[in-house]
């Protein structure tokens, strides 16, 4: 009897995880899968009727959104490892007794709502605004100059949204470096900056690759930031997605888009892990 039940111990300690994932992600999506072979309308309602045109229609109409929501989410991932290393590197090894409180520090504004924050930053971006005005004064800037509704003031939001889910991941992988790894580099005489292309960097990788996964996904998928910081030359596919969702109510399309969308991610998110090798990354990082 004991027997049986060490063996069934692990399949007990997953079930509320396997429970969860079916009812509130495997069955939406079955859901979604079959809307999205759908056709009909709201009013007369919706058939499945396997109509796979919708997939071709959605890529055909909206493949600018979707190469304009990966591009921007590529850059502003860049944009986040230039800025979040730096942050990262600072607090691991130079944070000494206060860590938790730049680590908090760090996550302080993500007590304020993610939609908030970034009309805070809609008007922070205005012509009239705190930023812009000075320089146009001064005469830095024309007065024709504006950020609002360009790819920067997008691309801006996005990076400011997810620095944290950049910073945290690379902090934690920096934080586990035995610091005499460090020292038997320097003792080799091995410079500052050979040191950290050698040593630090290779370590860190799997901060970096984690960074990747947990801010490229949600801004490529993201809607806000274009919604409020954007224009109709920056919309993305997020943007696309709610529209039909909630204004137009063409939930095929919708749906379609959706995994559209998920299998570009899941493709991208393959190739980045096969090209950086995420089995010598692990392994890097185990030693």
């Amino acid at each position: 009897m004991n027997r049986v039940k060490r063996q069934l111990a692990p399949y007990f300690l997953v079930l509320p995880g396997g429970l969860w994932l079916l009812l509130f992600f495997a069955i939406p999506m079955i859901f979604m899968l079959s809307l999205s072979l759908q056709e009909g309308d709201v009013v007369y309602g919706f058939r499945f009727t396997g109509h796979w045109q919708n997939y071709t229609d959605a890529i055909t109409d909206y493949h600018t959104q979707l190469v304009r929501s990966l591009v921007y989410a590529a850059v502003g991932t860049l944009v986040l490892i230039a800025l979040a290393f730096p942050v990262a590197y600072w607090i691991a090894f130079n944070g000494g007794r206060r860590k938790p409180t730049y680590l908090f520090l760090l996550l302080l504004p993500f007590f304020v709502s993610f939609v908030l924050r970034t009309i805070s930053w809609r008007q922070i971006l205005t012509d009239d605004g705190p930023v812009l005005s000075p320089l146009k004064q001064i005469g830095v800037l024309p007065d024709s100059y504006h950020l609002l509704g360009t790819s920067v003031a997008v691309i801006g939001g996005l990076v400011y949204n997810f620095l944290p889910f950049m910073v945290l991941p690379i902090y934690v992988a920096l934080e586990r470096i035995d610091p005499r790894v460090v020292e038997a580099s320097r003792d080799l005489y091995a410079n500052p900056v050979l040191t950290f292309r050698k040593v630090i960097l290779p370590l860190s990788l799997p901060g970096v690759f984690a960074g990747v996964l947990m801010s490229f996904v949600p801004m490529a998928s993201d809607y806000v930031n274009s919604e409020v910081l954007g224009s109709s030359s920056t919309t993305m596919i997020g943007q696309v997605i709610q529209s039909k969702y909630l204004v137009t109510s063409d939930y095929p399309t919708a749906a379609a888009l959706s995994f559209i969308l998920m299998a570009v991610l899941l493709i991208g998110i393959f190739s980045y892990a096969r090209a950086l090798g995420t089995e010598d990354v692990m392994t890097v990082a185990a030693r």
